[in-house]
């Protein structure tokens, strides 16, 4: 028997790219699905019982102007979803990575429902303060037409039975679509003329929303955030799970 003093070679730390093998990312998402459930469920609450409860009301908005807690982290997440649904997607196109393109068409149902809450939040405050439910503004006519560009992905994966074809058509659309994610984002610069408000969270103190306002909107922020990590997630496993399943029932179908 030789002995020799050499140590075993350092383990190398996986890389980002490791997690596109679905093994990997599922074993990753059922370490961190528990603490992110657990995060987004506090930040949740914390934010919206602050906000809702322990907060004046607005000088000239009343009590309507609490309507943000839900408005403006549900209008954030509609459009940062779909840019985690285009980079994802480009992901798919470049590297052909099959997780990247099943979180995509996971994400796009959780993105449907943010954008459902910006568009009846929406109205609910406009309604008091326009003396209209709905108004052909540059920023909520992008926005809708962004909802309908979910939709239509969503519609798209369902109709094409071959789930690569499904990925790479979904991928087009999410590019062609990711030109009103912008413009539901800064609408505002670009038309001056819109009746949408400025961002409500910005570097410009004037425009800014009063600390006593600000402090629990980033607390929703970060539970709207959280939610839509763990359920991205829960849901990415499930598609992974699904594809493992039909791919089974087809090769049992063959032999």
């Amino acid at each position: 028997m030789t002995l020799t003093n050499e140590k075993p070679a350092p383990k190398r730390p996986s890389s980002f790219w490791s997690y596109a093998n679905p093994v990997k990312f599922l074993a990753l998402s059922e370490r961190v699905l528990p603490t992110l459930w657990v995060l987004a469920a506090t930040s949740l609450v914390v934010g919206l019982v602050w906000g809702f409860f322990f907060t004046p009301d607005d000088f000239r908005q009343g009590s309507t102007v609490k309507i943000i807690y839900l408005h403006v982290p549900s209008a954030m997440m509609a459009i940062n979803i779909w840019v985690m649904m285009l980079v994802t997607s480009l992901i798919w196109i470049i590297r052909r990575h099959h997780v990247s393109a099943l979180a995509a068409k996971a994400a796009a149902p959780i993105g449907v429902v943010m954008t459902i809450i910006a568009l009846v939040t929406g109205a609910l405050w406009g309604q008091p303060m326009w003396g209209t439910w709905w108004a052909w503004d540059p920023r909520l006519t992008s926005f809708l037409i962004l909802f309908l560009f979910y939709l239509g992905y969503i519609a798209l994966w369902a109709a094409i039975e071959d789930p690569d074809t499904a990925a790479d058509l979904t991928a087009v659309l999410c590019l062609v679509g990711s030109v009103f994610a912008v413009l539901s984002r800064y609408a505002v610069n670009f038309w001056n003329q819109g009746l949408h408000q400025g961002a409500s969270l910005s570097l410009d103190k004037e425009e800014n929303v009063a600390d006593v306002f600000y402090f629990p909107l980033l607390v929703a922020i970060a539970g709207f955030v959280l939610l839509f990590l763990a359920l991205v997630l829960y849901r990415t496993g499930t598609e992974i799970r699904l594809r493992r399943a039909k791919a089974l029932l087809a090769r049992e179908a063959r032999s």
